[in-house]
């Protein structure tokens, strides 16, 4: 064996032992009841979340939260968003599952790779804008009609289905106007969308589209995608409330 054979060797070994470590830190990290509980919370929300809005779905003080999560950072479980939308003082740190902390077999790990070739099948298909966008329609008009939205503001009830995919929606209207404004302050498609941003931003344009269409009451009136801005937003015209 060479001496660069056996530099190689040492390096892969030094690597194995420091891979290990790193995992039993994880383990060690989620043995505690209460870190494993923060972590499931994590990997059930769609949208970064903030201390205190995990401390108020355990019922524990954020005190008694904000260490474990930074405990959770260290080890490489959690990823820190800094917020600082419409805050006074120091921003607000939000968190939510690494890309490399383990799934717990909450989210099979074939569904993004589906939902990667299903986005390269529908390229090599020749689907364009335009048929993504009538695609999403279709879905939105389902997820409108099925949402028992029946009476509900056209505003609220798009509102509270973007929150539930996960898009954070913050809304800015107009006191003097009908005309609102959504914007997407989270993306759950966003890995997709930069991929693929006409397929993917139109297909989420046809689903706001079509769900506007099947709660009435509003209408879309410009969808800005990736493309366009960061982050996303969708202007809307709606009726007055009576």
């Amino acid at each position: 064996m060479s001496i660069e054979d056996v530099g190689e060797a040492d390096e892969q070994a030094t690597a194995a032992e420091s891979g290990g470590a790193l995992r039993l830190d994880v383990l060690k990290a989620l043995s505690d009841n209460t870190r494993y509980a923060i972590y499931l919370e994590l990997a059930r929300s769609a949208v970064p979340l903030a201390t205190a809005d995990i401390a108020e779905t355990l019922g524990l003080h954020p005190n008694t939260v904000r260490p474990h999560l930074e405990r959770m950072r260290e080890v490489g479980l959690l990823q820190v968003h800094v917020d600082a939308r419409g805050a006074v003082g120091r921003p607000q740190h939000r968190y939510s599952l690494s890309p490399a902390a383990p799934s717990l077999g909450l989210e099979p790990p074939s569904f993004p790779i589906l939902a990667r070739m299903l986005a390269r099948a529908a390229m090599l298909a020749g689907v364009d804008a335009a048929d993504a966008a009538e695609a999403g329609r279709e879905q939105g008009e389902v997820d409108g009609a099925s949402a028992g939205t029946e009476g509900r503001p056209c505003l609220d009830a798009l509102v509270d289905q973007l929150d539930r995919l996960g898009f954070d929606p913050a809304v800015v209207t107009d006191d003097d106007s009908s005309a609102v404004t959504i914007g997407f302050m989270h993306c759950p498609f966003r890995d997709l969308a930069e991929a693929n941003p006409d397929l993917v931003c139109s297909l989420h344009q046809g689903l706001v589209e079509g769900f506007v269409i099947a709660v009435g009451g509003g209408r879309v009136t410009e969808f800005r995608s990736l493309v366009a801005r960061d982050p996303c937003q969708v202007d809307l015209v709606v009726e007055e409330v009576r």
